[in-house]
């Protein structure tokens, strides 16, 4: 008689690709689309002969449309129904403390985290496909994000406590059920915040994916370090903070849906969730 050998089980990381490459690819889309906002909108107002551009003298006002449009842009993504299933990530730096907080395990987390670079990186490239010179002229120079005139330090510690900032206002909404629906409105308040008033101390990243995305193209590698640690220890320090002050364990969720891949219990007491 032939014996029939069993099945060899799946090494766990090829079993979690397998299984979750949904989640992971959609969490990357949703920053490569993040990138396509930003470079278009980055262009339409900074390119010297964009009428727009034209039109509007003072780079504090372009600064501030710009970041109201990826506040918008960031608010969209959050609550559409990729958003809602992959949890709205769309960072490194946020992955990274979901791992720390053991929303994660490290297979997820790795997984996460790569497609956030492929979708930064494939959401430039799409960008330039559709607008050629226009971003790789200097002016827009694929929406990098670049130290300011004060210096690396003063820019690794905007990026630090923007990080913290985030992190932590994030958590705060989060304890209270009948504010944790509305945390991604926070999140994209502060995201235009930023932009308008932080952008020029740092370039205002919070985010090493989005970094590379553009640098890759641009070749810009300037304080490249800065966007790839200091996001993260300032969010894993705002962690720590409210893991302190906290009653309860911190969560990091920017929308909570009943199928979210991300669960947690911050509307516990409150049927409606994200639809």
């Amino acid at each position: 008689m032939t014996t029939i050998p069993a099945p060899t089980a799946r090494p766990r990381v090829v079993e979690s690709l397998y299984t979750n490459f949904r989640v992971y690819a959609i969490d990357g889309a949703l920053l490569g689309i993040f990138m396509i906002s930003a470079c278009a909108f980055v262009a339409l107002l900074e390119y010297p002969t964009s009428p727009v551009h034209r039109a509007i003298d003072s780079s504090f006002i372009r600064r501030a449309i710009v970041g109201i449009a990826m506040g918008l842009t960031a608010l969209c993504l959050i609550y559409s129904p990729w958003g809602k299933r992959s949890g709205a990530l769309m960072n490194p730096a946020m992955t990274l403390s979901f791992r720390r907080l053991g929303k994660l395990n490290p297979i997820d987390a790795m997984f996460f985290i790569l497609a956030q670079f492929v979708g930064a990186t494939v959401g430039v490239l799409i960008s330039f496909i559709a607008l050629g010179v226009i971003l790789s002229d200097r002016s827009v120079n694929f929406a990098t994000t670049v130290p300011g005139t004060s210096g690396l330090p003063i820019a690794y510690l905007g990026e630090f406590v923007i990080a913290f900032v985030l992190i932590s206002v994030v958590m705060t909404v989060n304890r209270r059920p009948g504010l944790a629906r509305y945390t991604g409105f926070f999140a994209a308040a502060l995201v235009t915040v930023y932009i308008t008033f932080e952008a020029p101390i740092s370039g205002m990243s919070l985010n090493p994916a989005r970094t590379f995305g553009s640098a890759i193209f641009a070749n810009t590698w300037t304080g490249w370090w800065i966007y790839f640690t200091a996001p993260v220890l300032g969010m894993f320090c705002g962690i720590e903070v409210q893991r302190l002050v906290a009653r309860q364990p911190p969560c990091g969720k920017l929308s909570h849906a009943h199928d979210c891949f991300i669960k947690c219990n911050c509307l516990e007491g409150h049927d409606q969730y994200d639809a």
